[in-house]
């Protein structure tokens, strides 16, 4: 009976060494599945340590807060990996900026041996700005911080535009190059500095940009001059009680006296 029993117990032994082996359980002498969960406990954490990715650090600088129309600002980002120190030197970086209620990706720069990038935009109007680090097969997407860039007007740029056409003749509804009326002259003066496209209406073009009081005019603003509230000439004020229009028939561009106290400012730049 001993020996029938030992070798009994033997043979239940490799049975269950073998039935580990296999992921199963020996229960009461019979072979049981064992469950999956605890099958698969090991896999997942081992997958989930192997593909967790660094999350970098970045150092993000403008060369400027304030720029004006036309002109650019460069955005410095640098990335570090925060386990040893060193530079992250792969993925890209896009320079975004917030327009109309969404983030916009404007340009973008591979990371190179130094783990930094330099992306040198022009804005057209003000609002925040930020770099957007795409990712790589080590590390981590990063979302750096946003900075309001400011766009301030750029008087002499509109100024110049509008001195080049002084001596064109005057014709209703004519809006340039040759030819203008007083709301199409400012129409094509800004339209080439700004972008910006205003209304060819004296009336409507008050209604445009930002309003701006009188005593904080800037060379390069939009003057409209009115009949009560009927805005029904325009011009562009060039500093000093001066400005540039296109009077009426028979006359051409030129730089003139303002021609009354009743008008309204607007800032298009």
């Amino acid at each position: 009976m001993h020996e029938h029993s030992s070798s009994r117990g033997r043979r239940m032994r490799g049975a269950g060494t073998i039935a580990l082996s296999l992921g199963l359980c020996l229960c009461a002498g019979q072979l049981v599945a064992a469950s999956p969960a605890s099958a698969a406990t090991v896999t997942p954490i081992m997958a989930a340590a192997a593909s967790a990715k660094v999350k970098p650090v970045v150092k993000t600088s403008y060369s400027t807060r304030k720029v004006k129309s036309g002109k650019s600002v460069k955005v410095t980002a640098k990335y570090i990996n925060p386990a040893n120190g060193k530079v992250v030197t792969s993925g890209t970086v896009r320079l975004q900026a917030f327009r109309k209620g969404k983030w916009v990706s404007q340009k973008s720069k591979n990371l190179g041996k130094s783990g930094s990038v330099a992306i040198t935009f022009a804005p057209k109007t003000s609002g925040y700005l930020r770099a957007v680090y795409a990712g790589s097969a080590k590390f981590a997407s990063l979302t750096g911080g946003k900075t309001y860039v400011s766009v301030v007007p750029n008087g002499n740029k509109i100024i110049n535009e509008a001195k080049k056409h002084v001596g064109s003749l005057y014709k209703f509804g004519a809006a340039g190059p040759t030819r203008f009326d007083c709301s199409g002259y400012t129409m094509y003066v800004y339209r080439k500095t700004t972008g910006k496209k205003l209304p060819h209406k004296a009336n409507s073009q008050q209604k445009y940009g930002k309003a701006v009081a009188k005593s904080k005019k800037q060379i390069g603003d939009l003057i409209v001059f009115r009949n009560g509230s009927y805005g029904y000439h325009a011009g562009i004020y060039a500093g000093s009680g001066y400005m540039y229009d296109s009077p009426h028939t028979g006359a051409r561009v030129s730089k003139r006296k303002m021609i009354g106290s009743n008008y309204v400012v607007r800032r298009v730049a």
